[in-house]
């Protein structure tokens, strides 16, 4: 069974669980210009900005995606840690770069500067990297 991308809208008790496990493991500067995990996670689904990866109706990684006119920026991608190096990731930002062509745009990673693993994925998918303002 492939792993399904979904904006998510209205997560149910068992998302917001595996939302929660998606972030717990993942590095501070990962959270900013949010404070914590738990305000990444509430500010994105008021502005429904965050989608994610579901296998077998569990949330396995999660990003928010902001769509502009006519760039979407990607950014705070995480994947749970004992998913990781499954393609997880891959899969959310193809997902996400089909989104933003089908409305004429083109999509950009977004992290903070200075990060070698935002660094890194953005080689290897060969996207761009904006830096995101502090």
């Amino acid at each position: 069974m492939p792993i399904i991308v979904e904006p998510l809208r209205e997560p149910s008790d068992q998302d917001q669980q595996d939302l929660q496990k998606i972030y717990r493991d993942a590095p501070d500067w990962l959270f900013a210009p949010f404070a914590t995990d738990a305000q990444l996670i509430e500010d994105c689904l008021r502005d429904g900005s965050l989608i994610a990866g579901r296998f077998n109706d569990r949330l396995l990684g999660a990003a928010r995606l902001q769509r502009h006119q006519e760039v979407w920026h990607l950014s705070h991608i995480c994947v749970r840690k004992i998913t990781r190096r499954r393609g997880v990731a891959e899969r959310l930002v193809a997902e996400a770069q089909k989104m933003a062509a089908q409305t004429g745009s083109t999509l950009r990673l977004l992290a903070p500067a200075g990060h070698l693993e935002a660094q890194a994925l953005a080689a290897k998918l060969k996207l761009p990297l904006d830096v995101l303002a502090q």
